[in-house]
């Protein structure tokens, strides 16, 4: 089982993140003001696991087109799909820092955020 808390770091902010909620293949975590949001999961489909991981970030957003205001959320997710043998943690984290250094190359969320494929 992952540590209680959880902290992770937004744009260099340390927030730290409390389970609030924890089965035996999944646990969530939520900061003290509500406005972030972890989770982390595990599912066993045949020959084949999926694990989560997922983070969210709430924001009060207006609408435009009235006065109304609401809570809006943006989502971060990462499935990790592999069969139950023949890949190794080493492996599968090589295959994960890979898709870091990617994403975290200039231009690429940009690039994402308008669509690109």
């Amino acid at each position: 089982m992952f540590a209680d808390p959880i902290t992770i770091t937004v744009n260099g902010v340390a927030i730290s993140l409390a389970r609030i909620k924890s089965t035996g293949t999944s646990s969530d975590y939520e900061s003290a003001d509500g406005n972030y949001s972890f989770t982390i999961s595990h599912t066993v489909k045949g020959e084949r696991v999926r694990s989560l991981i997922k983070v969210g970030k709430r924001v009060i957003a207006s609408d435009p087109l009235s006065s109304a205001l609401d809570y809006e959320w943006l989502w971060d997710q990462r499935v990790i799909d592999r069969p139950i043998t023949g890949f190794d943690a080493t492996t599968i984290g090589y295959l994960i820092a890979a898709d870091n250094v990617w994403i975290n190359t200039s231009g690429v969320v940009g690039k994402l955020f308008g669509k690109e494929s």
